[in-house]
């Protein structure tokens, strides 16, 4: 924090010197003395960049910046979401987040993943290690394909709720759909059940206060996830809960891509017809589903639940004794190790002996990620991205197209989703190994947001995504490499501004 004051001090002071120099008459001795200022601090600046650890690409980057454009560059530096900052904003969530998963896997008994292939095996133990979090034979996923399917099934299992319901969403509006939902968590409010209930800030802008009064009114617990009229000069703004969690009783759980609002029912003009994944959990896997969320409600509440609450006592395996596969929920975000859902999604891709199907949004890769899809290209597997032909954002739209001309290059096969706004992340490898949740394939993902995705080993559940993943691609046209380099010089210059923020998005 410290550092941080320092750097606004040095901005007042850049200031003062550039004003003195351009619009004071002022002695040449005094131009001199306060131009030495100006430039001692930027070669600071600049010093202390060298010493973070950042890549020499983003290192000299920003030393242009700060050379070649006095004043908005250093300010463009200090609100371009320096990651170091997480260090000291999220200390305390991430200590208490690495001591609860590791309290957790002491007690956990390693299950026996003899039945999956040696590939599979191989990235159960990176994914093991690397996330902290159990895997489980002991539980059952269950696809939902967009929103009328996910929401009919919300609706029922909240109101067959009997002990309580803990919700967290990035988005939540106060439109017709949320209204709904805000009137069964009232409902069951006041059938004593206990309702838990955390929005982000930023994403929930149009939950009103009104509505929230209304869920305090009954008995709801409500508390907003980094609040915006404490962030801004520290960035904590930047650093956003992108997780959409509900859990009930302990027993179930969903997870997934879609938030709270009428766009996700197709029903926003703008946006139209709405192309959605989410995941419906049941067992063991709920249990490590819930704790995601009771890490967070502890850091936005100051309430000692974690190990306190009822349903953190005790697992339930699904009741059959059948293996359907094995399943783990994985926590990613400023709270854990920097950038670990990339490193699981580029060991995923590494392991791969056929296939590599993605679909998301927002697809801005990082080099790992682009140099695992063009070696597996170029051994001959199907390698295969699908992104929306229409996107939400003009920057996530084209800095994502910049990225094409590369890949197409090495042999990956891209196609553009047509019949609405494809907003699902859906990671598929060999047919065999998937991740689906709310991390899309984008920076901000990796480094910024804090999400949570479950990966499924050898479940039966993905064959419903690979089929849902085929029936996609019929609604979706294939990218040519030739007619993607004829594209318009306009294209290309979009693309190449929009990439220059791929850092953030």
């Amino acid at each position: 924090m410290i550092k941080r004051r320092i750097e606004y001090l040095f901005l007042m002071v850049l200031i003062a010197c550039l004003y003195g120099i351009f619009y004071q008459d002022l002695s040449s001795f005094w131009n001199f003395a306060l131009a030495g200022v100006y430039f001692f601090i930027i070669f600071i600046t600049m010093f202390s960049l060298m010493l973070e650890e950042r890549s020499p690409s983003h290192t000299l980057l920003w030393m242009n910046v700060l050379l070649f454009y006095p004043i908005f560059g250093y300010f463009f530096y200090l609100f371009s979401g320096q990651l170091y900052l997480k260090g000291y904003l999220f200390k305390r969530k991430r200590r208490l987040a690495r001591t609860e998963w590791e309290r957790l896997m002491r007690k956990e008994v390693t299950p026996d993943l003899s039945f999956l292939q040696d590939n599979q095996q191989s990235f159960a133990k990176i994914a093991n290690k690397t996330a902290l979090t159990p895997i489980s034979t002991g539980s059952r996923a269950t696809m939902l394909k967009n929103g009328h399917e996910t929401f009919t099934e919300i609706k029922k299992k909240l109101r067959e709720a009997k002990k309580f319901i803990h919700i967290e969403y990035y988005i939540f509006r106060s439109d017709r759909l949320g209204k709904e939902l805000m009137g069964i968590l009232i409902e069951k409010a006041h059938e004593g059940v206990e309702v838990l209930f955390m929005f982000d800030a930023a994403g929930s802008l149009a939950l009103s206060a009104r509505d929230i009064k209304k869920m305090e009114e009954a008995g709801i617990k409500v508390h907003s996830f980094s609040p915006l009229k404490y962030g801004f000069f520290n960035q904590k703004f930047n650093f956003r809960n992108h997780r959409k969690i509900i859990v009930i009783d302990g027993e179930i759980g969903f997870v997934g891509g879609l938030n709270v609002g009428v766009e996700y029912l197709g029903e926003n003009e703008n946006f139209g017809f709405w192309r959605d994944t989410h995941l419906f959990l049941t067992g063991e896997a709920v249990y490590s589903l819930h704790q995601v969320f009771l890490l967070d409600w502890e850091y936005v509440s100051g309430e000692q639940v974690i190990g306190n609450h009822v349903a953190d006592k005790s697992r339930s395996p699904v009741d059959n004794n059948e293996i359907d596969g094995a399943i783990q929920v994985v926590a990613s975000g400023p709270d854990t190790q920097q950038g670990i859902m990339g490193n699981l999604f580029f060991a995923m891709m590494t392991s791969a002996t056929q296939s590599i199907w993605i679909a998301t949004p927002y697809f801005i890769p990082n080099e790992a990620i682009r140099t695992a899809l063009k070696a597996a290209a170029g051994k001959g597997l199907d390698v295969k991205i699908l992104v929306p032909e229409v996107n939400d954002s003009f920057l996530t739209h084209y800095a994502s197209q910049s990225y094409f001309a590369e890949l197409l290059r090495n042999g990956v096969e891209i196609y553009m989703y047509k019949k609405g706004f494809l907003h699902q992340k859906v990671l598929i490898v060999d047919g065999n190994l998937a991740s689906i949740g709310t991390a899309n394939m984008d920076m901000r993902s990796f480094h910024l947001n804090f999400e949570v995705n479950v990966f499924l080993y050898d479940s039966s559940s993905i064959r419903d995504l690979v089929a849902h993943y085929e029936e996609d691609l019929e609604d979706s046209e294939k990218i040519g490499a030739i007619e993607h380099y004829k594209r318009s010089w306009i294209s290309k210059t979009k693309e190449s501004f929009a990439r220059l923020f791929s850092g953030v998005l």
